[in-house]
């Protein structure tokens, strides 16, 4: 029998968890950050449910571009960073090729030419990646005419392709594609020239290797988490008998062609439903941490002990069930490392599908970024686009169709 007192102990415990964790919710939901639009949605032009960003400086001009695959519509587009004073309107654009169910769109120099090319990966009926060319000439960049889009042999009609990261696996020639896939025979691979030394635009020049199956892979992260000088690689695999957050070993360039040779270490999750992570040194030890958001009301934060991972969780902000993406970097600027959370929020109008958890000790306080706009969230990025000293977060919507846009850090 719990007696009155241990009730109300209870219930005090509960409150100041709740205070910890949702202050906003003492006095209603702070104030929203601004949201920027870079593109909205337009049926006509193809860009119907914006699904993820990714960044790179496509022009070399030191600012961060993004390229995006609109899944319904069906539209691979690039957006042209314009600079700090400019930032706030309308981001300039090329729409680079059209495809069926783009579930990601990632920069990549395939072709070693210089000029950045766009892979998108293809589920729905497709079932196929493509590689979207860019113009040999720079000036033609941003000319959507000037781009060839075409079908990689080797995935063609495959698998269900959910996401790609490049990364240099041999330490030669062009990079190499990490890929991905959900459902029946879902993996993780890699796409990598037959010929090393060919460079040419063949796209049925590469091979796929298979290193894992999977069951519904979420995130790629290329990094190198041995020391031992070649890109590992950080997953998140959501469904599955092998689901759970864990990394592959490169054995290094003699035998990276070999898919035995690839140690996978799982690092933990097991029994969870593992979203998009990120990895970053979260408490100044110099280790390399990750966390992972998941759709079971908690992120998990794996960090490094000697040899040891240890798994903590944390809750998810609002009491949200459904976790989507997280970013890992110093929001308000107190040297701290902060993590920015983006949800499904299942319809629930009441709380922010965008916010951000301080890190204070061993405490975490969430407070509002998204305010009550906007449903299913994707993949957050943070970069300082207004170059006022902060972290602004961008990120896309594409349930109520808000399109690619990014929110303006209001605390510096």
């Amino acid at each position: 029998m719990i007696t009155e007192g241990q009730g109300l102990a209870k219930r005090s415990a509960l409150l100041l968890l709740v205070v910890c964790l949702c202050p906003d919710l003492l006095t209603g939901l702070a104030k929203p950050w601004k949201r920027h639009t870079i593109d909205s949605s337009n049926k006509a032009a193809g860009k119907l449910g914006a699904d993820g960003v990714r960044l790179a400086d496509v022009n070399g001009d030191g600012l961060l571009d993004i390229t995006t695959g609109w899944e319904q519509g069906g539209a691979i587009v690039i957006y042209r960073n314009p600079g700090p004073a400019k930032v706030r309107s309308a981001w300039p654009s090329v729409t680079v090729g059209r495809v069926v169910s783009p579930e990601d769109a990632v920069f990549v120099d395939l072709d070693n030419d210089g000029n950045l090319d766009v892979v998108s990966s293809c589920e729905g009926s497709a079932r196929t990646m493509y590689i979207h060319w860019a113009p040999a000439k720079r000036g033609d960049y941003w000319n959507p005419s000037a781009w060839k889009t075409g079908a990689i042999p080797a995935t063609k009609g495959k698998q269900l392709w959910m996401f790609a990261a490049p990364a240099q696996l041999d330490g030669r020639g062009a990079v190499e594609l990490f890929v991905s896939s959900k459902g029946a025979d879902a993996s993780i691979g890699f796409l990598v020239r037959k010929n090393a030394d060919s460079l040419t635009r063949d796209a049925g020049g590469f091979e796929f290797v298979k290193l894992r199956s999977a069951g519904w892979i979420m995130s790629l992260e290329p990094l190198d988490m041995d020391g031992d000088g070649d890109t590992d690689l950080i997953y998140s695999d959501r469904r599955g008998d092998n689901r759970g957050v864990g990394w592959l070993e490169n054995p290094g360039s003699a035998n990276f062609r070999k898919a035995a040779a690839w140690n996978d270490h799982l690092l933990g999750g097991q029994g969870k439903e593992v979203m998009f992570l990120d990895a970053a040194d979260l408490d100044g030890d110099h280790d390399t941490d990750i966390v992972c958001t998941t759709r079971n009301q908690q992120l998990l934060i794996f960090k490094k002990t000697d040899s040891r991972w240890n798994v903590d969780t944390l809750p998810n902000p609002y009491g949200l069930p459904h976790g989507k993406a997280v970013a890992i970097g110093d929001v308000n600027g107190d040297g701290r490392p902060d993590l920015v959370h983006t949800t499904n929020t299942g319809g629930n109008r009441k709380v922010p599908g965008v916010s951000w958890l301080e890190q204070a000790g061993t405490k975490w306080a969430a407070h509002n970024i998204g305010g009550i706009v906007g449903v299913k969230f994707d993949l957050i990025e943070l970069v300082d686009l207004d170059k006022d000293g902060d972290l602004d977060a961008i990120t896309c919507e594409e349930s109520d169709n808000l399109g690619v846009f990014w929110y303006e850090n209001p605390l510096k």
